[in-house]
């Protein structure tokens, strides 16, 4: 009787053991290739920091869609643009929420709540991304145009400044950062930061932007995989520092536009036209969602994409682009007016080809925040059920060579002669239902800028060999287990092509704008 007991026992704790050790949130999916894991962690050890070449090399072996464990959680990961495109487009419908993860979901958003894009679906998220949609669609983004004319000034203006005609060579990262954000405070609060780009204001916000950020990551915070590492985890006392300072900026940010409407002299913007509408269905924490993803969203993609683009523009092989964008403007703008007409009208296709290259190129959010799935999806036979969380390897998708010749070559000319509506030409902004909402903007914040850019200056290479920048899409990001690249110091000489017709439009920009100061 004892044997018995005792082996009953056994049983028992050995069957506890095993789900302590293996058990996942989903069980095992039949049919799907799966990648082998130890006790407890799964694959984190071997996912290491650079989740996105490892799991492309894994592609090679198991197929482009396989599954893994990572501590207690079951992955789905897709790596090539077809699987993609089949999970996230065709079945966008059923792959339209978000998991909660512990660090960011728990201990960074308690007290603002969750950014649009990173709220699991419900009734209150499809009305703030109904509303953020409308707010943020083409003929709102043509109307929003003055903001960024202002901008792109701005910065252009401070280039030419601090670089004393094309004499000193820059690091371009803190200029199109307040570009990008600017823009986004702008149209959400009505409010921009007038100060240069040493602001302490500016700075602070960037600063607690970018780590904020960290934890959004799905390999930064390996608590979110394994509960028992959040018992003594030091993450959780930076998370909340990191939560009380955004807190400052974001209830300082809406009360002076409560503040202002009081008074009547608010400006248009998406938050206050909220605020004043009686017949608005967003509650205050809905609000504050909106207010937190334009603010999180004006420093993710804009100022990377725009800050690569120029490394890139800047070494041997971007002379020879730039040589063709400048004669492509000058073509279609010979009477040297681009600088504005680039503000009423996109009419330059290799610059809207060069954007889109760099978004590829660069992808500098190698995986996209993770999807759960409502309904059950099929992939090549295997049935994955709902409740299952996925994660994008848009690095592996933007550079697989079954889709895109030569995809680790930087080549516009590919996106050449494609006819709009031909199809998702990269994942830069993620996929299907959950894509960026913003893309439209950050399209003509990246078509306006390079427009300028190029009309103002001949990019050159830094003086320094040391100062060049990386151009290896992973290896140029200083923060790999970042969720947005975070690209590493370089410089770049900034040589102006006509500096009094430079000067004349910065100045003319400056008369069209006054107001918005």
């Amino acid at each position: 009787m004892s044997i018995a007991i005792y082996a009953a026992a056994a049983a028992v704790l050995s069957f506890f053991a095993y789900r302590f050790l293996y058990g996942t949130d989903t069980p095992h999916i039949k049919g799907l290739p799966e990648v082998p894991g130890l006790p407890l962690f799964g694959s984190l050890f071997e996912l290491g920091s650079d989740h996105a070449i490892v799991a492309q090399r894994w592609a090679k072996k198991y197929g482009p869609v396989f599954q893994v464990r990572m501590g207690n959680r079951r992955i789905v990961w897709a790596n090539s643009f077809d699987s993609v495109r089949h999970l996230w487009i065709n079945n966008q419908s059923a792959l339209i929420s978000r998991p909660k993860l512990f660090t960011f979901h728990s201990v960074v958003s308690t007290s603002q709540g969750f950014t649009i894009g990173t709220s699991p679906w419900d009734e209150s998220c499809k009305n703030r991304r109904k509303a953020a949609a409308t707010a943020l669609n083409r003929p709102a983004v043509q109307s929003y145009m003055p903001h960024i004319d202002l901008e792109s000034t701005v910065s252009i203006k401070e280039l030419l400044h601090d670089s004393k005609g094309g004499e000193i060579d820059l690091d371009p990262r803190a200029y199109w950062q307040r570009y990008a954000l600017n823009t986004s405070l702008t149209l959400n609060y009505g409010y921009r930061i007038s100060g240069d780009k040493s602001d302490s204001f500016l700075q602070e916000i960037t600063a607690v932007e970018t780590g904020v950020s960290h934890f959004r990551s799905t390999s930064n915070n390996w608590q979110d995989y394994v509960p028992l590492l959040r018992l003594w985890s030091t993450q959780n006392k930076e998370a909340i520092s990191f939560r009380e300072r955004r807190d400052v900026y974001l209830d300082k940010l809406l009360r002076i536009l409560k503040e202002k409407i009081a008074k009547g002299t608010d400006k248009p913007c998406i938050t206050g036209n909220i605020l004043k509408d009686p017949e608005a269905k967003l509650n205050e924490a809905e609000i504050k969602s909106i207010c937190l993803t334009m603010v999180s969203a004006g420093l993710d993609t804009v100022p990377a994409n725009l800050i690569m683009g120029i490394a890139y523009l800047s070494s041997p092989d971007g002379q020879r682009i730039q040589k063709k964008a400048y004669e492509e403007i000058m073509k279609v703008y010979p009477n040297n007016d681009a600088w504005e007409r680039c503000l009423q009208e996109e009419k330059l296709p290799y610059i809207t080809a060069l954007y889109k290259e760099i978004l590829r190129f660069w992808t500098v959010i190698p995986i996209c925040l993770p999807r759960v799935s409502i309904k059950p999806i099929e992939w090549q036979g295997a049935i994955i059920p709902a409740g299952t969380t996925f994660y994008m390897n848009a690095y592996a998708a933007d550079y697989d060579a079954g889709h895109f010749s030569e995809p680790h070559k930087f080549f516009p000319e590919r996106y050449l002669d494609v006819p709009d509506g031909a199809g998702t030409p990269h994942y830069g902004y993620g996929a299907g239902s959950r894509m960026c909402v913003g893309s439209h903007l950050a399209n003509r914040e990246l078509f306006t800028a390079f427009v300028r850019l190029i009309s103002a200056f001949e990019f050159i290479a830094p003086k320094d060999p040391r100062d060049q920048p990386i151009l290896d899409c992973l290896k140029s990001n200083a923060v790999p287990t970042g969720l947005v690249t975070e690209p590493k110091d370089f410089k770049v000489g900034f040589k102006p092509r006509n500096r009094p017709l430079l000067e004349k439009w910065i100045r003319e920009s400056e008369e069209r704008t006054k107001e918005l100061l």
